[in-house]
C-alpha cells in the first residue's frame, strides 16, 4: 500500500529549481533513502513533505491526505527529525518529551506513561531524569526520535539523522529505529550522506542532482545500472550526482554554519 506519494512536487526560489517536478511513491512500512549532494534539494523536499514548506506547484499525498489542504491531519500521521538539534539541553530527556506530548496534544492521563515509554524504547530510561546538555550525541538523538515518535506516526522523516556521530553512536541509533519499524510499521524516509548506512538500511534510494532525481531502485538495482560485481553505493551516488566537483553543490554558507553547529554539539 503507498503512503506516500508526491507528485511533480515543484519548488522554486526566483529563478532557482530547488526541487523540480519530484515524482516518488514509498510503501507502507519501507526504509526510503533520498540521497544526494548538498544543496541537491533534499531538505527542500523533505520540508514540503512535512507541510513547513508550501509547494510552488505539484502535490503530495500522505495516507491519502494532501498536504496543502490537510495540513493538520497530516502533522498527526507524521514525525520529523530534523538536520538541527531539537531538544533543550536545559531540561531533562523526561521533560523534553512531556513538552512534546503536549504539543501534540497527547490527552493528559497518557502523557508521562507515552514519555516514559519512549524513553524506555529508545534506551533512555535510566537517563530519563539527566539534563539533556549531559547527554552524548548519540543519546540525544535517540531523544529526538522519541520525541517524533510519541503520538505513533505512520511516517518518520530524518533528516540526516546520524551527523557528526561516531561510528558506534551511528550504530545504536539506526538498531533502534530499524526497531520501530520492525515492530510498529513505521514507513521510515531519511536523507544521509553515509553510503553504507543508505545500503544497508534502505529498501529503495533515490539519487537526487540538482532539484531532480537521476536514479531510483534498491541499492543492488542501482549496483547493477553501472557494472554490479564490486560496485558500491559511493560508486552509483558518484555516477548519478555528477563524475566532477560541482561548484554548486555544496551549500551556501547558512548550510554549512548550520552543519557544522549541530555536528560540533552532537560530538
Amino acid at each position: 500500500m503507498v503512503i506516500l506519494e508526491t507528485q511533480a512536487l515543484t519548488c522554486r526560489y526566483g529563478d532557482l529549481i530547488a526541487v523540480n517536478a519530484l515524482n516518488l511513491s514509498i510503501e507502507a512500512g519501507e526504509v526510503f533513502g533520498l540521497l544526494g549532494p548538498n544543496g541537491a534539494g533534499k531538505t527542500t523536499a523533505i520540508k514540503m513533505m512535512t507541510t513547513l514548506l508550501p509547494p510552488t506547484s505539484g502535490n503530495v499525498t500522505i495516507a491519502e491526505y494532501d498536504v496543502l489542504h490537510h495540513a493538520p491531519q497530516v502533522r498527526r500521521l507524521i514525525g520529523y527529525v530534523p538536520q538541527a538539534l531539537s531538544a533543550d539541553g536545559t531540561l531533562s530527556g523526561y521533560e523534553n518529551l512531556l513538552i512534546f506530548a503536549k504539543l501534540y496534544d497527547i490527552p493528559r492521563s497518557e502523557q508521562e506513561k507515552r514519555a516514559r515509554e519512549a524513553l524506555a524504547f529508545m534506551g533512555l530510561a535510566d537517563v530519563a531524569d539527566h539534563l539533556v546538555r549531559t547527554y552524548s550525541g548519540g543519546m540525544i538523538r535517540r531523544l529526538e526520535v522519541a520525541q517524533s515518535m510519541l503520538h505513533r506516526p505512520r511516517v518518520l522523516f530524518l533528516d540526516e539523522p546520524t551527523v557528526g556521530l561516531d561510528p558506534i553512536a551511528r550504530k545504536t541509533v539506526w538498531e533502534h529505529i530499524v526497531q520501530l519499524r520492525d515492530e510498529f510499521g513505521t514507513t521510515i524516509f531519511l536523507t544521509t550522506h553515509y553510503m553504507e548506512e543508505a545500503d544497508s538500511l534502505c529498501h529503495r534510494v533515490a539519487i537526487m542532482h540538482k532539484g531532480v532525481v537521476s536514479a531510483i531502485g534498491t541499492p543492488a538495482e542501482l549496483k547493477a545500472t553501472i557494472g554490479g560485481g564490486e560496485v558500491t553505493l559511493d560508486d552509483v551516488f558518484t555516477h548519478y550526482s555528477g563524475n566532477q566537483l560541482d561548484t554548486d553543490s555544496g551549500g551556501d554558507y547558512r548550510d554549512t554554519s548550520r552543519a557544522r553547529r549541530t555536528a560540533r554539539r552532537l560530538g
